[in-house]
């Protein structure tokens, strides 16, 4: 039930002495929450969250970027009409006002924090980006638009462009890659795009059956989860993960993940964060 992501990610494995089990620690819940969901049978429109931490031993460190991941994660049972992009974009837009409704009661209670959150999103999808974007790389696209619009919803990620490049990674069996996306937001401290959420309508029998493919995996056709979708055992869901740190860093105006969480850095960025008079936790 874990996921490996962009599809390359190590998992953190270890065993158990009285069982002789050999268990992982989760990178993500996007397939645990979906099985989750059905297995404690809950109905249409109807879903959970989870206060999800994770260790993902690949994450190149940096401002935003930890091995300790920490998120709100959610699933929820969707009808099959409700998988398409409006419901995608609806659900887009409450996720944000709840985002920028957290802030303004944090600073009515604390008005020493200035930040500032745009609750008009822009929606644009991963092609277009590009084509607004052509000579510059996929983060770069990100921070320009982000500078520009503030709140943007890239949606569509995970297939190949027109240029041949992806503008992201995603495995191919959770995400529905023409119905997901990243929510960022401009981040005035650090200069460029902070994504705050990844989400999307998941995979229904179809998409499953055709990424697979695309991704060069089809061996997981005869994973359990995987048999399950691609027989519509499996409820449809939409679901994602808001990260707990980044919103934090974002409303509290921080410059590293460091100063509002407690994780690994290696010595240049300890003295780098030194020299700055970033205190990491």
């Amino acid at each position: 039930m874990n996921d490996d992501l962009s599809g390359v990610e190590r998992a953190v494995t270890f065993d158990i002495k009285e069982t002789g089990n050999i268990v992982a620690v989760v990178q993500s819940l996007a397939k645990w929450k979906r099985m989750a969901l059905h297995n404690y049978k809950f109905s249409d429109g109807v879903g959970l969250y989870a206060d999800m931490n994770a260790i993902r031993r690949d994450e190149e460190l940096d401002n935003t970027h930890s091995v300790y991941v920490d998120q709100w994660d959610w699933e929820k049972i969707i009808l099959r009409e409700n998988r398409n992009i409006e419901y995608l974009y609806d659900t887009i837009n409450s996720i944000v006002g709840a985002m920028c409704d957290t802030l303004d009661e944090i600073k009515a209670q604390f008005p020493q924090i200035t930040t500032e959150l745009a609750r008009n999103v822009h929606f644009i999808t991963a092609q277009e980006l590009e084509d607004k974007y052509p000579n510059l790389s996929g983060k770069e696209r990100e921070d320009a638009i982000a500078k520009e619009y503030k709140t943007v919803f890239i949606s569509q990620i995970g297939g190949v462009l027109k240029s041949g490049e992806k503008h992201d990674g995603r495995a191919p069996d959770y995400d529905d890659w023409s119905l997901n996306g990243d929510i960022i937001f401009w981040n005035p401290i650090l200069g460029r795009a902070l994504e705050l959420s990844s989400m999307g309508i998941r995979v229904d029998a179809a998409a499953m059956d055709s990424q697979l493919s695309i991704a060069n995996c089809d061996a997981r056709r005869e994973l359990p989860f995987h048999k399950m979708v691609l027989s519509d055992d499996l409820p449809l869901t939409m679901g994602g993960g808001i990260g707990q740190s980044r919103l934090c860093m974002l409303f509290l105006g921080k410059a590293h993940v460091g100063e509002v969480q407690s994780s690994v850095w290696d010595d240049k960025t300890i003295k780098i964060c030194d020299d700055a008079g970033v205190v990491l936790l």
